[in-house]
């Protein structure tokens, strides 16, 4: 049986694994092939709600009571390195024969790689594109997507000006830091300076990229106020905008939730480079991590790998719509033949992990905050930019302080 509880029950020999949200209700599924295979190893499965798995890992950490295993989303694996509480799986990836670096993409793969050491192995992959209506697209004379940022603006422009659709885009600004960030990715922004105490916000390529990213509210491309389309499905069914970036969540949303006579009029792309080609994404996801304190990192080990195949991968995507981590997985007919899906696995062979700090969430929103400013014109650029290096900065002075002092 797969409990719920806590890990003072568990049995001796029994591996607790911790996974978050859904994952947690459907990743139960998959132990009774795991068990069978290995008959001297039983799992206990506690679903962990994602907006209390952060604080339950570190109460669970300073009372000494981790599990074996868990899920991490990539961008925590750095806060639970740096409390030397996650294994170094460099000496087992070594001795493996089912899982190497080259079956992953490469992107995802480095999220997990702090001072050349592995900490965790992808579980499975998120990352961002746009979701666009190809009639509206097309009706502004392209019959596919933008390929670089002068045509994104100029198909954007179009939409608006030729009455296509009320925007052009969806950029809310009131929950969301990630295509902020993905532009000053794509200028080539490090987004911290040296070796990462430091922001560098006010560096050229960012502030360039928040240019571009106030046009689209300057020029009327984007709506000011995102936060009024509570339905994302209902706005783009009405026309109130014609493209957003999104997530792979989307696929199956955006398939339940269009109406029947727009399901064929929906698409998902590759975000344009600011020159043409592809540009790059975030490199997104959850990693399966060992703990140093469990007491059975043989065991733990063979969950990984098994949890890794690509066939069980696969199934994991069945129920639960989650990108498998291994690009095995993805000649399978169920992705290789999903138009949809299409666009991501492009999407994933360009993408680039945010700066591996511990500090980086609380910096994401930071910029969703002032960026946010930059959209309502209640800040430039430039002064929106000055302030996210001065908040940024106060927020890694103990980062600089304890570099100081390792020196």
């Amino acid at each position: 049986m797969y409990y719920i509880g806590c890990n003072a029950g568990a049995e001796k020999g029994e591996v607790v694994f911790w996974a978050l949200g859904a994952e947690g209700e459907h990743v139960a599924k998959l132990m009774p092939e795991f068990e069978r295979r290995n008959p001297e190893i039983k799992v206990r499965v506690q679903m962990i709600p994602w907006n209390a798995a952060h604080e339950k890992l570190l109460t669970a950490f300073a009372s000494n009571s981790l599990p074996d295993i868990s899920q991490l989303g990539n961008t925590w694996i750095p806060e639970f390195r740096m409390l030397n509480a996650i294994e170094n799986l460099n000496p087992r990836l070594g001795s493996s024969s089912t899982l190497k670096e080259t079956s992953y993409f490469p992107g995802i793969w480095d999220t997990n790689i702090i001072d050349s050491s592995l900490y965790g192995i992808p579980w499975y992959v998120d990352t961002r594109v746009i979701f666009y209506r190809t009639d509206l697209l097309a009706l502004a004379g392209y019959d596919r997507p933008p390929v670089s940022w002068d045509e994104w603006f100029d198909v954007s422009r179009k939409i608006v000006q030729q009455e296509i659709a009320e925007s052009a885009i969806l950029l809310p600004t009131n929950n969301e830091w990630a295509p902020q960030v993905i532009l000053g990715l794509q200028k080539g922004s490090s987004l911290l300076r040296e070796n990462d105490t430091y922001g560098n916000f006010r560096g050229t390529e960012f502030r360039d990229a928040m240019t571009t990213f106030h046009k689209f509210f300057t020029e009327r491309l984007a709506p000011v106020m995102a936060q009024q389309f509570a339905n994302i499905y209902q706005g783009m069914t009405q026309r109130q905008f014609a493209m957003l970036i999104s997530g792979p969540w989307n696929i199956g949303e955006f398939s339940r939730r269009m109406p029947v006579e727009l399901q064929d009029k929906w698409m998902t792309a590759p975000l344009p480079g600011p020159d043409g080609g592809i540009g790059v994404s975030l490199a997104g996801g959850s990693s399966l991590v060992m703990f140093r304190s469990s007491e059975k990192k043989e065991k733990v080990w063979k969950l990984i790998e098994y949890l890794s195949e690509p066939e069980v991968q696969m199934e994991f995507y069945r129920l639960t719509g989650d990108l498998p981590s291994r690009v095995e997985a993805w000649r399978n007919p169920l992705l290789a033949k999903n138009k949809y899906a299409s666009a991501f696995f492009t999407q994933l062979n360009h993408v680039v992990a945010t700066p591996k700090i511990p500090e980086w969430e609380q910096i994401a929103q930071k910029v969703r905050e002032v960026t946010e400013l930059i959209s309502t014109n209640s800040m430039t650029v430039d002064e929106a930019t000055m302030e996210l290096d001065r908040a940024v900065d106060l927020m890694l002075e103990k980062r600089r302080w304890m570099a100081q002092h390792e020196e």
